[in-house]
This record gives C-alpha cells, structure tokens and sequence, in this order.
C-alpha cells in the first residue's frame, strides 16, 4: 500500500472511531443525564395522597401479585354504571357453583363471560369489585380489573377505587405454587390504557390522569410466576354520575416533563419488546 493511500485509510479509521466514540457519548449523556433521572422521577401533583399507596397486590400467601395501575374517582354505583356502559361485566362471586362452571369453561371451551377473578389482597383485604371482558372465541382468554376502595386516597371527598388490571392470555399451573390458574399477558400499560379507551369511548369520564404507580419495571412477576413489564403509571378517570353521557371535552392534566419524555421513551421500547 502506497504511503498517501494507507495515510488516506488510517485518517478513514480514526474518523470512524471517533463517529463511534461520539456515540457512545451521547448515548451516555442521554442516558445518564435524561432517561434514566426520567425513569426514576416520581410524581403526584393530581393527586398527592398516592403517594403512600400500595403499589403492588398480593395473594393469599402474602406473594407479590400484580401492581396496582389504575384508579377511579367516584361512588360505587359511578363505578359500576361506567363500567358497564363501557362495555365491561361485574365477574361472579366465588362458590362452588361458580368454581365449578369456570373449571368446565376452561376444560370444554364453554363461554362464562361473568367468570369469578381469583382473590387478590390490598389493605389486607380481597378485592371489592371486579369487572371483565370477554374475548369472542376464546373462552380461556379475558380482560379482566379487580377494584379495591380506598377513600383515604381519594380527592376532593371523593370516593377512590385503586386496582389492578391483566389480560388473561391463557389457563395453565402456576410457576410458583401449582395451582391451576390463569396467565396473563406481559403488556400490563396495555391492559390499563384499554380501560381508559373504553371510558373515553363511551363517554363516561369527565378527567383522566397519571401519578407514579409501581414505576419502570422490565422483569417484573405476579403471585403465578408470570412476567410482566410496564412503564409504572397509575392511571386515574374520574367517572360522570351514575353512567351519564359525558358530552364536553374532559380535563387531561399532563405529566410532568420528565414523566412525558420517559413514557415517549417506553413507548419505543414497548414496541421492541412485542417483537421480541
């Protein structure tokens, strides 16, 4: 190699090593001095007794079970007509007759939209409502929120509904206990935000926001050994009365700057993650 063409490749060698050298600096500032500061950013400005709330359920072993993810502002019966206008079933109890219904529901494929939701815990006690929604075809697959009341956490005087909302993907065993129990689906912001899709849709809140829930969480797993990650929002509607028509445009306090440049951040890395 002549001497100006292997002068001409070494300057060709270091440009490209200091391309990759920038890089890696920018890649570091933006995730030492942005994203990183933004995932870990709290915030409660809505609602400022969230703060101290639960941020996760448990089983009847006292296993973490799935993290709490949405709120409602309003009384029982609010909750209840919303949720029902929005398309959604209060499940079953759980008896023998229920138990056994779902358990040859699951075996033969035969559809139990009101299916009874196993027990979860917060505040030491089980859930208080529970609603789902059934997926045509598939009678071992639902939408499925448990509700906890909870008015010390409420605004304005108003009563509060903390919960927790999965997609049952499949029955199976449990990983941790062997029980036979439902899986869910690791896309928990997109079981939460369906919810608040399906209010919005049929009018039925009149605000919508988020304070921080669990937080970022890439390998997170509930009481039946699922994984699941999420971007950590507790999402919250504050429901009309008693299933009425909202027709005016609702309120939407927006998050906090850091809060929105780490959900844009999540949201590229949500769809990463479905591909994988």
């Amino acid at each position: 190699m002549k001497l100006p063409a292997a002068l001409h490749f070494l300057e060709h060698e270091i440009a490209v090593v200091l391309r990759v050298l920038l890089g890696l600096a920018v890649a570091y500032y933006f995730f030492a001095y942005w994203l990183l500061p933004a995932l870990w950013h709290r915030h409660y400005e809505h609602q400022p007794q969230l703060e101290t709330a639960p941020k996760i359920t448990l089983t009847k072993e006292g296993i973490p079970g799935d993290p709490l993810n949405i709120g409602l502002v309003g009384s029982e019966s609010d909750v209840v007509h919303s949720m029902v206008t929005a398309g959604w079933l209060p499940a079953d109890s759980i008896t023998w007759h229920t138990s056994e219904r779902i358990t040859t529901s699951a075996l033969f494929g035969k559809p139990y939209p009101t299916a009874p939701v196993s027990n979860l815990y917060v505040f030491n006690r089980k859930e208080d409502l529970a609603f789902e929604q059934a997926v045509s075809g598939n009678s071992r697959q639902r939408h499925h929120v448990r509700f906890w009341r909870a008015d010390a956490l409420g605004k304005n005087g108003q009563p509060f509904w903390i919960g927790a909302a999965t997609f049952d993907r499949s029955v199976g065993v449990s990983h941790l206990t062997g029980a036979i129990t439902h899986h869910i689906a690791p896309d928990l912001d997109e079981e939460r935000d369906k919810i608040i899709t399906d209010l919005l849709a049929s009018k039925q809140l009149v605000s919508q926001y988020q304070v921080t829930g669990l937080g970022p969480t890439l390998l997170g797993r509930n009481g039946g050994g699922d994984q699941y990650y999420t971007d950590g929002e507790l999402s919250i509607g504050v429901l009309t009365l008693s299933g009425a028509v909202n027709s005016a445009p609702i309120s939407l306090p927006a998050n906090p700057l850091p809060i929105q440049a780490k959900n844009h951040a999540w949201s590229a890395f949500r769809w990463l993650l479905k591909q994988l």
